[in-house]
């Protein structure tokens, strides 16, 4: 059976700005029936990168915060650590990240609660009977949620083609060990040229996978569990992730990985996706390149896969903008995404997590009626 997927275009005027359109969405959508009274309600956002700008918009959680605040839920913004060293590492530069990039209690109107911890191991191994994965790692304040709100920004994507709900589920909700556990099936490397031996990590490491040898520390892959914990505690960035795991799998073990994100959240969650300022890279970047494509609007849905396949769909459909990264497909119809990342099957995300019963390709859009005439 097909889901709904109900999208507003992005057209404004002095009867309607978009800030009412958004609530009118949500409540079309059926918010009211997902968040109960005291509900503790999880809004899960990209906190953004130092340096980059299209990330969603502060104002525009706000509006969602106060909806969910008019329907007496507790609402708070929450995000996870990073897997590599960075501005979001940890809870404290994260959460710093944030507040600069703008989602201050007094800007958003909610607190800021990282999802998995101060260093990226508060979570909990939760069953997923995938495929490839029995269990997901996934952040503890996630799971503790009675309400779970994924709030995306749609755009390409260097390795799944492109990033919408189920990447920021998948990956977005998972611990540090669980960002590991998809992008990688070997321990962390050391880069003994930018080591100094001094021994932060084996002090950090917690399975005595770490030991210092003439002056470099060296990594027990037979003992290493990959929590990632010593790659963020590197002060000189020697020890490194290894990128290993080919794209395909990446794509099938984030699909999983949104599965567990998703673990008692049966009638309890939405999924809200701004398809604006769709640019070629990852919000993770500290930069954000030209968009490829007009902004076309926000679109919700109770259905993660259902959202996604549509906003993939718009994007498209779309006339490609010229002088951007897009290098082929600017064709209404044509392939945006391949048109950026070639070598990148998109599909497979969609096709794994529809598979695994996490949603469905299938849909209906409904545009969101005109409030009478506007202008």
């Amino acid at each position: 059976m097909p889901a709904t997927v109900y999208l507003a275009d992005l057209r404004a005027g002095n009867k309607e700005n978009l800030f009412i359109k958004l609530q009118r969405l949500l409540n079309q959508a059926g918010i009211e029936q997902i968040v109960g009274r005291d509900e503790l309600t999880a809004i899960k956002i990209h906190f953004g990168e130092k340096g980059g700008h299209a990330f969603i918009r502060p104002v525009f959680i706000r509006r969602i915060v106060d909806q969910i605040k008019q329907l007496g839920g507790k609402p708070f913004l929450t995000d996870s650590c990073t897997l590599y060293p960075g501005e979001r590492k940890e809870a404290v530069s994260a959460l710093c990240c944030g507040i600069e990039n703008g989602f201050a209690y007094a800007v958003a109107g909610a607190p800021l609660i990282m999802c998995d911890g101060l260093r990226g191991h508060s979570s909990r191994r939760v069953p997923v009977d995938g495929e490839i994965l029995d269990t997901a790692d996934i952040g503890l304040e996630i799971l503790e949620a009675d309400v779970l709100i994924a709030v995306s920004h749609f755009k390409c994507h260097e390795l799944t083609g492109f990033g919408g709900a189920l990447k920021n589920l998948g990956m977005g909700c998972s611990s540090r060990a669980g960002k590991m556990e998809q992008h990688s099936t070997v321990a962390p490397e050391v880069a003994e040229q930018a080591c100094t031996g001094c021994g932060v990590c084996l002090r950090a490491c917690a399975h005595q996978a770490i030991l210092v040898s003439g002056g470099k520390a060296r990594i027990d892959s037979q003992r290493c569990t990959g929590c990632g914990r010593c790659i963020t505690v590197c002060e000189s960035r020697a020890i490194r992730i290894q990128w290993n795991e080919e794209a395909a799998l990446v794509m099938k073990k984030m699909a999983e990985y949104a599965k567990g994100a998703l673990t008692d959240k049966t009638g309890k969650a939405l999924f809200v996706n701004f398809v604006t300022q769709v640019s070629p890279s990852c919000d993770c970047y500290g930069h954000s390149d030209t968009p490829i494509i007009p902004d076309l609007g926000i679109l919700v849905s109770t259905d993660p896969v259902a959202l996604d396949q549509a906003c993939a769909d718009l994007v498209n459909q779309a006339q490609g903008l010229p002088d951007t990264a897009l290098t082929c497909g600017h064709e209404p119809g044509g392939d945006k995404f391949r048109g950026v990342h070639p070598d990148i099957d998109w599909t497979i995300t969609l096709d794994h997590a529809e598979k695994i019963g996490t949603g469905t390709r299938k849909y209906t859009l409904t545009r969101l009626e005109p409030k009478g005439t506007n202008w």
